[in-house]
Parts: C-alpha cells; structure tokens; sequence
C-alpha cells in the first residue's frame, strides 16, 4: 500500500469516528435541554418589629437555623407592660359608667311615664279644688253682710287663691313630666354612648396587648439567619431590617431560550448540578413556567416601538423544585449557580 493511500484511509478513519461520535452524542442528548443561566432560590424574610424599644435579648447569630415560632429576640417590656395597665384600667371604668348608664334607663324608663301620670292626676285634682273654691266665693258673695261674716269671706277669697295657685303649680309639674319620652330618650342615647365608650377602651387594651406581644419577635418558617445587624441594648424603630431569615424550602429559577421551550411542560424530570458540588447530581422536575419573558417583567421593560428594533432570543423563567432537598450534607442558599437538564422525553 502506498504512502499516500495509507494517509488516504486514516484520514476516512477520522472523519468516520467523528461522525460517530458526533451521531452518539445527538442520540444522548436528544430530547434534553439544558442552561447555565439558573439559580437557586428560598423564601427570604426581612425581621423587623413592629415596635420600638431597647433589645433586651437577643438568642440568634450568623447562620443559626431555627425553627417556626422560635423567639429570635426580646425588646423592652415595661413601657407595653404599663400601656396595657393603664389600657385595661381604662376598660374598668368604662364598664362601670356603662352599668350606672344601664341602670339610670331602666329608671328612667319606669320613673318618666308614672310621673306624667302623677301629674295628671294632680291637675285634675287641683282643677277641682278651685271649681269648689270659686263656688264657695261666689254664693258668700251673693250673701248680704247679714247673712255672712267678713272673715269667712277672707277665708273664702284666700282659699280660692291658693287652690288657683296650686293649679297652675300642677300645671307646672304636668309640663315637666310631659317631656318623660324625651327624657327615656337622652337616657338610652347616653346609654348607646357608654357602649360606645367600652369598645373603644376594649379596642386600647386590645392594641396594648398586641403591642406587648410584639415585643417577642419569632421566627416565621423555618431557616437560617443571615446578616445580623443588631445586639443587646441597641434602640430599634418599626421597620427597622434587624436581620434576614432565609427559609430551608428551596427550588431553582432556570432563564431558558424561549427556542428551547418547545415540548417542555410540568412534572418532567430534571438532572440539576449545583456548581459548589459539581460532582454531585441532584434530581428534580419542571414545577412551573412563567407567563413571559424574564425582561417583561424588569424594572425597565424594553420598549421595541422605537424603529431601532434588533430581534434577539428572549429567556424565561422555569421553575424547577429539587425531589429531595440538599440538606445539611450540601449547603446551598439563593444565588448559588446551577446546570438544569430538562428531559423533555
């Protein structure tokens, strides 16, 4: 065989292990798309209170794991503790108006009526009376001296004053209990405002107890604490960010081509390697898809309306959820980089 024939065959050699090996990697890796444009992610909770005041105990430091319902931090009770005293005193006192109101009602309400009745019964009395008295006076007038003496005149003239005078007297007093239905009225009103008043003090010693509640501030899901900004005997204010609680439920943002979502839907089954343990695989499956583009949903959306348009492949986001979570063999956080493989057989 020539030298140039033998150069001939190797190089045919080559070309057909190539092809072959080029056709077995197709074969492996149809059907499965992948990106390194992904990250893993968790519920991150700001801690902040709710509540200003002096931090008395603090039981959390940098990347300590704690559990729902933990207390990560106390702050100073005795200003909320005073509140609420003062909140539930407030209440007392209330309360005690409310009965003293309740029970001037039903007083009221009994008392008013009678007393019209009474008074009634009083001026048709005291009508009577002078009917009888002006009777009296007149038939001693018609009488000649003879026939009366002065003084039972005198004595006639001034009972018939005095029963004008107890007439109108009755009269008086009739006008006053006439107003009873006003008088039941302002009692039950001042009644209605007493109620009033004990929701009002029941809501203080309702918002003095929350704010003595949020004096303990608990961890909300579990995790670990990262970035602790705060010791014993600083001063905080509501709001303030005192620490960040991330949570242990983790899953992976994976920003593939829009070019590669071609067959890929929920529950297919996902290879994820995690760049810190690259030679470990994790296994997971495709959770979700959003609803657009990644840059759809950016602080600044591209605007392609301009007449400069330059087409490029958009990325969105797919939601992958791990089979079983790393765990405390393999740390992980958000924003550690990972390679999903979506099998999208």
């Amino acid at each position: 065989m020539s030298k140039k024939s033998g150069k001939s065959l190797v190089l045919v050699l080559v070309i057909l292990v190539a092809l072959g090996g080029g056709f077995a990697y197709w074969l492996s890796t149809r059907g499965l798309e992948e990106t390194d444009d992904a990250a893993i992610e968790a519920h991150i909770i700001p801690i902040a209170p709710k509540v200003s005041g002096y931090v008395v105990e603090i039981n959390i430091d940098d990347n300590t794991h704690v559990k729902k319902g933990d207390i990560l931090l106390k702050i100073d009770q005795r200003d909320y503790i005073a509140a609420l005293d003062r909140a539930t005193a407030e209440l007392s006192a209330a309360e005690a108006r409310l009965i003293a109101g309740q029970h001037n009602f039903a007083s009221t309400s009994v008392s008013a009526p009678s007393n019209l009745t009474s008074a009634q019964s009083q001026v048709a009395s005291a009508a009577a009376d002078l009917k009888n008295a002006q009777q009296t006076l007149k038939r001693l007038q018609t009488l000649n001296d003879a026939a009366r003496s002065r003084q039972s005149l005198e004595d006639a003239q001034a009972e018939e004053k005095r029963a004008r005078s107890a007439l109108e007297d009755a009269k008086a007093k009739l006008r006053s209990a006439e107003t009873a239905p006003d008088a039941i009225a302002a009692s039950e009103a001042s009644v209605k405002e007493l109620e009033a008043a004990v929701l009002q003090a029941k809501a203080s010693v309702q918002l003095a107890q929350n704010n003595l509640d949020d004096t303990i501030i608990r961890a909300a899901q579990d995790g670990r604490i990262t970035r602790k900004n705060v010791e014993v005997g600083a001063f905080v204010q509501p709001g303030q960010q005192l620490t960040t609680l991330v949570g242990d439920d983790i899953w992976v943002i994976a920003n593939f081509k829009e070019t590669q979502l071609d067959g890929m839907k929920k529950g297919q089954s996902v290879d994820i390697k995690i760049d810190a343990y690259p030679n470990i695989s994790f296994s997971g499956k495709v959770d979700s898809i959003q609803s657009g583009t990644g840059a759809r949903f950016s602080l600044f959306p591209p605007e392609n309306a301009t007449g400069n348009f330059v087409k490029i492949v958009q990325r969105v986001p797919v939601k992958i959820i791990f089979d079983q979570s790393p765990g405390e063999k393999y740390p992980t956080g958000p924003g550690m980089s990972v390679i999903p493989t979506v099998n999208l057989k």
